[in-house]
């Protein structure tokens, strides 16, 4: 049994997923509006509310997705299938500009690297039946573990973790935790998780470092890190990844409370009640985690107790209000480009990290300095949208709004062909 789908939470996907490609890609890295630029350690910016939205409405949709609770092996083997899906799309980020082939390089290495992510996207993509989609995502899964742990030059620092990887850890816990438990148990294993994250973090000594701390680098979560995925980190990181393995923990507390109010929307109360319910929540949290960052700073890398308690407050005050306007109000206009963005996030997750790594390997003389090669993506700024801005920032800004406007024409093309691209 499903029901309809909920038009405020796919507003809600599509607005965040939008903002996501607009963070993703400016025209220039080196100029961009500093909310668009996630806090250089404690704090939060607007790029530092969209990973923790997603892990929120993914935790939203569980319940509104499978409203009767059946759980059997069938329903296990779904949700574990999913979740491997999800994390092997989030590894092949990773790969892509990894993958050599036979010696190629240039145009014909780009069009290998093309047909195998054509491939891989497929596969984990496709309609399948449930038994090919399970050989299918533990073979990709092995390919990857392989290739990284097998000395291979190419890939022997090959980044593991990522979000589509968290976020496929958290949807397999939360959606376990829905079929199997009560909501006063998921409460409470939430609770149990923030405390435990807050007591590891600020009491446990760090190996070889010391006392326990919260700064970069040399806190218990990058310790483990360090230790677990040496050499398969965020490049920019180096010695620590900001998806890392200590700071999943906390990130699930986001989907059960996606979860749980996913849940109040279930109940068989009145909708005007149900925004109610939710405002209050989401007001709660907010404090909860303002106060919370007193003791323990709000902060994304380190996905910190506080992080969570304001990100999914909110969350769900954000959702409070469109529930309220496009679900109760059926007041619906101006929200269609969002809509067309959230019921297909994952072609737009996938493909839109992809391109801009193939645009790069693309490469040609310089027009204005023939001793210098230029690549696609950088021509394309350069040329086609720098030179109509005296403002640098304005200009990187407008890049990424060209670029959101080429996949609002692409999705707006399959929401009118009704193609759904899911794990």
């Amino acid at each position: 049994m499903t029901r309809e789908r909920l038009i405020s939470l796919d507003v809600f996907r599509g607005l965040t997923i939008l903002l996501m490609t607009i963070v993703n890609n400016p025209g220039d890295w080196g100029h961009v509006y500093a909310p668009l630029l996630h806090s250089e350690w404690h704090g939060c910016t607007l790029t530092d509310l969209v990973f923790p939205f997603f892990i929120f409405i993914m935790g939203v949709a569980v319940p509104l997705a499978m409203p009767t609770k059946t759980w059997d092996e069938t329903t296990f083997n779904k949700i574990l299938v999913r979740s491997l899906r999800m994390f092997c799309l989030g590894i092949f980020f990773n790969f892509f500009a990894k993958i050599q082939l036979f010696g190629l390089d240039g145009i014909l290495l780009l069009v290998g690297r093309l047909t195998i992510t054509i491939a891989v996207g497929y596969a984990l993509m496709g309609n399948f039946s449930s038994k090919v989609k399970n050989i299918l995502a533990f073979s990709i899964l092995f390919i990857y573990l392989f290739l990284a742990y097998s000395g291979i030059e190419a890939y022997h620092d090959v980044r593991l973790p990522g979000v589509l990887q968290r976020i496929a850890i958290v949807y397999f816990v939360v959606s376990l935790l829905y079929l199997k438990t009560t909501q006063k148990t998921q409460i409470i294993t939430g609770v149990v998780l923030l405390l435990g994250y807050w007591a590891i973090m600020a009491l446990i000594p760090v190996p070889g470092i010391g006392a326990a701390n919260l700064e970069k680098g040399t806190n218990l979560a990058s310790w483990i890190d360090s230790i677990l995925l040496e050499g398969h980190m965020y490049r920019e990181t180096i010695t620590w990844d900001p998806e890392g393995i200590l700071s999943t923990i906390p990130s699930i507390v986001n989907g059960i409370i996606g979860l749980l109010i996913g849940q109040i929307l279930l109940r068989e109360i009145g909708k005007t009640e149900k925004a109610q319910k939710m405002a209050i929540i989401g007001v709660a949290l907010i404090i909860g985690g303002l106060l919370w960052n007193i003791v323990f700073p709000i902060n994304k890398s380190l996905w910190t107790s506080s992080y969570v308690l304001y990100t999914t407050g909110l969350a769900t005050t954000f959702l409070a209000i469109l529930y309220y306007v496009i679900d109760i109000a059926e007041y619906k206009k101006g929200f269609k480009l969002f809509l067309i963005w959230g019921v297909n996030p994952m072609i737009v997750f996938f493909t839109s990290q992809i391109i801009p790594q193939a645009l790069v390997m693309i490469e040609f003389q310089n027009p204005h300095n023939r001793a210098e090669k230029i690549n696609l993506l950088n021509y394309l700024y350069s040329f086609g949208i720098a030179p109509f801005f005296s403002n640098p920032m304005a200009a990187s800004l407008a890049g990424a709004l060209v670029y959101v406007g080429i996949w609002t024409f692409i999705l707006w093309i399959f929401y009118k062909n009704k193609l759904i691209f899911k794990v």
